[in-house]
C-alpha cells in the first residue's frame, strides 16, 4: 500500500498525514485503535469534564470532537469510493462540539462509541483496493484521495490523543 503524496489533499492536512509512519494505514488504523483504548481508559470519570485552560475543551469534548471527525471523514470516504461527483461540505469543528452535548455522556460511553466507529470504519476500509483508495472528489474547494482521507483519520485521532496525554493527564 502507497502514502499519499503532495496533491492528493489540501495542504492543510499535512499535520495529521505526517504523524503517521509506514504506509499499512490499515494496520495503522487498526494499533491505534487498541493504543487509544488504553490511554483513553486511564482517564478518570472525574477528569472527564475538566479543561486544562479556559476557552478550550473537555477530554470529552475532545474525544467526541476526534468522534465525530472520523465519522465525517469515513463518509466522505464512502462516497468517494462510490463516485459521488458532488462537492461536499466542511464543518465547523467548534459548532459541532457545542452542539454534541460530551459532557453528558460519560467516559466510558464514548470511548465504547470510538471502539465502535473505529471497528465498524475498519471493515468499510479494509473493502477498498487500490483502485478504491486512488479515487479522488472534493471537499469545498480541495481535491482529496480516499487514500489521504484514511491517513487524516489517523493523523487527526494522533494528534487529539497526544493533547490529552500532554495536557490533561499530566
Amino acid at each position: 500500500m502507497n502514502r499519499p503524496k503532495p496533491g492528493d489533499y489540501a495542504q492543510y492536512y499535512e499535520q495529521y498525514i505526517s504523524e503517521i509512519e509506514g504506509s499499512d494505514i490499515h494496520k495503522i488504523l487498526e494499533s491505534q485503535l487498541s493504543e487509544a483504548i488504553v490511554l483513553l481508559k486511564s482517564v478518570s470519570e472525574e477528569k472527564g469534564n475538566y479543561k486544562y485552560a479556559e476557552g478550550k475543551w473537555s477530554v470529552k469534548e475532545v474525544i467526541g470532537h476526534f468522534i465525530d471527525t472520523e465519522r465525517i471523514f469515513a463518509y466522505r470516504a464512502l462516497c468517494f469510493d462510490r463516485g459521488e461527483k458532488k462537492v461536499l461540505p466542511g464543518f465547523e469543528q467548534d459548532d459541532y462540539v457545542s452542539s454534541g452535548r460530551f459532557n453528558e455522556k460519560t467516559l466510558s460511553d464514548l470511548i465504547n462509541e470510538f471502539r465502535l466507529l473505529r471497528e465498524s470504519n475498519l471493515v468499510l476500509f479494509k473493502s477498498f483496493d487500490e483502485d478504491s483508495l486512488a479515487k479522488a472528489g472534493r471537499i469545498e474547494d480541495n481535491r482529496i484521495t480516499v487514500l489521504a482521507i484514511l491517513y487524516i483519520i489517523a493523523g487527526h485521532t494522533r494528534h487529539h490523543l497526544k493533547i490529552i496525554k500532554e495536557k490533561y493527564l499530566n
